[in-house]
């Protein structure tokens, strides 16, 4: 299975589903990251190590990432925006698409999911300039890696035992946010809290969580009774 994960800057994927990317990765899926901007300016990062950062990270989680031209801070659903974006789409011929939820205080984080949502119905148009073949991505998901102060209501928790502290590393792996910027250092603290929490709605020893807003097939079925 090839996924997705696009996130407004390098770090947002971590943040928000870490321990499913190196879940699904360790499963044998074809994970890319897809960094919509380079995350900088920043108090304490510069492009430069901002990059090196973002390619440790992927090393830890066992992914590849890619590198879109949009502008921090100037993230905008335009036809622009969609058109790199779906033009990524068609490159990477996802099965799975994963986005930033869309309610969140910061402005590209809720321009990155309207512009997500709508390249993945573009890149499927045919009889257009876009790059490559048409492709539809059968699933969307939105992550929560979210600046609001709300406790995230998802529609799937996702089992994460085992991967909770490959999460973190690759999330410490971005010492210019999380180490040398003093105010960030308890967020890895917050994670490890939330994904005990998210793991104790399921059962599990840790989860993360998700947000639809298509329907999501269930094979009761197959349900594991314990």
């Amino acid at each position: 299975m090839r996924i997705a994960v696009f996130g407004p800057h390098p770090d947002d994927q971590e943040l928000g589903m870490g321990g499913t990317i190196a879940r699904l990765a360790a499963a044998g899926h074809q994970v890319t990251l897809v960094d919509m901007t380079t995350g900088e300016p920043t108090p304490f990062g510069s492009p430069e190590i901002r990059s090196q950062e973002a390619a440790a990270a992927a090393k830890i989680l066992g992914v590849t990432r890619l590198q879109l031209p949009l502008t921090n801070r100037e993230v905008v659903n335009d036809l622009a925006s969609r058109a790199i974006v779906a033009g990524a789409i068609r490159m990477l011929k996802p099965h799975v698409l994963f986005a930033p939820h869309p309610e969140d205080a910061h402005p590209d984080h809720i321009a990155a999911c309207a512009v997500i949502e709508a390249a993945r119905f573009a890149a499927k148009f045919t009889k257009c300039d876009l790059p490559g073949d048409p492709w539809h991505a059968p699933h969307l998901f939105h992550f929560y890696s979210i600046h609001l102060r709300s406790v995230p209501q998802p529609s799937i928790i996702a089992d994460t035992t085992g991967f909770a502290q490959m999460k973190r590393r690759a999330v410490l792996a971005y010492a210019s946010q999380f180490v040398a910027n003093e105010k960030n250092r308890k967020v890895p603290e917050w994670l490890d809290a939330a994904g005990i929490y998210f793991g104790s709605r399921i059962g599990t020893e840790s989860g993360e969580p998700f947000f639809s807003r298509e329907c999501v097939a269930f094979d009761f079925a197959a349900m594991k009774i314990e």
